[in-house]
């Protein structure tokens, strides 16, 4: 799974909420144009970009069994994850690839971003015990 953290702005949820329109239009095709070509070669399984922090909730089983929801996820955070990719490859090394094609996705007058993609392997199951 490949994560996409965005950087949180005391102006708004998202830096990109900032942006001029040309470099959303930018990005937005960018990612658009990346997840057809993860489609293309067999590598896509799923991907969703997330609703901004100000929309999440954050549920706890309450005391009678019910949910108890609160704004979420906490203010003080300055990155939030803004999307995800499942992807099939055959190995570490080809997620890491994969990756770090889409933490060049552009900003600003089309200068990489960056953006940090966190990387873990769906497991399959629980890890063996001991």
């Amino acid at each position: 799974m490949l994560m996409m953290n965005a950087k949180r702005e005391k102006a708004g949820d998202w830096q990109i909420m900032n942006w001029a329109p040309e470099d959303i239009k930018a990005h937005i095709g960018f990612m658009i144009k990346f997840s057809g070509e993860l489609k293309q070669s067999g590598n896509l399984v799923g991907a969703e970009g997330l609703a901004v922090p100000s929309q999440a909730k954050i549920v706890r089983a309450g005391s009678n069994g019910g949910p108890e929801v609160t704004d979420g996820p906490f203010a003080e955070s300055k990155e939030f994850l803004a999307g995800y990719w499942i992807v099939d490859v055959d190995s570490p090394q080809e997620a890491y690839d994969i990756a770090a094609r889409a933490s060049a996705a552009p900003g600003p007058g089309g200068k990489p971003l960056n953006m940090p993609i966190e990387v873990r392997e769906v497991m399959s199951g629980p890890p063996p015990i001991e």
